[in-house]
């Protein structure tokens, strides 16, 4: 069942205070200082969710996402000792398969191991997503939130609007994507909010001395959804 306005919330404007000013100034910095680092590195990469939309909450996270294929060894080299945890993680047999770095800040990066479809690629915008330039120009984007909300940066702060109350196509090319990703993304988010997280289909720790090549291939041996994910 499509879930109605009110268990959204309303549309409303959403002035922020310093505090919140603030907090996004920061994290915008370390995020900078990321994405420097990768890019000097030759692996380019966006800031997604709500530290590029703006709407940072005191438990907001930097997630860092690279949109191509790159060496896991060139961005291990870009981050160096930064890096606290690593972990290849798939949500289920036909999902895209993805390192996940946890840096010592508590920074997100990741990263496909295989070839993205242009959805996925598409999941990332979806929430709102922006680059190395658009946080030194000060730029916020459209994103929506795991509310489903559409949140819409003003000089104040932003405006949020259920998707409900939206065409799927408007929404869509508010944001920028396709609008079937809108749609994808409304069942799926909606379906978690009736039961809950049912979990993902990988989730495996690497240790230090550990490649995610090495280990991806290792787990394809024995997997052959994993393996026929891969070729497609």
């Amino acid at each position: 069942m499509r879930r109605k306005t009110a268990e959204m919330g309303p549309r409303r404007e959403v002035a922020y205070t310093q505090e919140t000013w603030e907090r996004l100034r920061r994290l915008r910095e370390r995020a900078s200082a990321v994405l420097t680092l990768l890019k000097k590195n030759d692996a380019d990469g966006y800031v997604f969710g709500s530290v590029a939309r703006g709407d940072v909450k005191p438990g907001s996270d930097v997630d860092i996402f690279i949109p191509s294929t790159v060496s896991s060894i060139r961005v291990g080299l870009a981050l160096e000792e930064m890096i606290r945890e690593k972990s290849i993680v798939q949500a289920t047999p036909r999902a895209l398969v993805k390192a996940h770095l946890v840096l010592q800040d508590g920074t997100n990066v990741i990263f496909p191991l295989i070839a993205p479809r242009e959805t996925e690629l598409e999941f990332y915008r979806f929430g709102g997503e922006i680059g190395l330039k658009g946080i030194s120009e000060g730029r916020r984007v459209c994103g929506v939130d795991k509310r489903l909300m559409l949140i819409e940066p003003t000089p104040e702060g932003h405006v949020e609007t259920p998707l409900s109350d939206l065409s799927p196509g408007w929404a869509a090319k508010r944001i920028g994507v396709g609008q079937a990703i809108v749609e994808e993304r409304m069942r799926v988010l909606e379906r978690r909010a009736e039961v809950g997280r049912t979990g993902v289909y990988l989730n495996r720790t690497l240790a230090p001395e550990e490649s995610f090549e090495q280990v991806l291939a290792e787990i394809a041996y024995s997997d052959p959804a994993l393996r026929r994910r891969m070729v497609k």
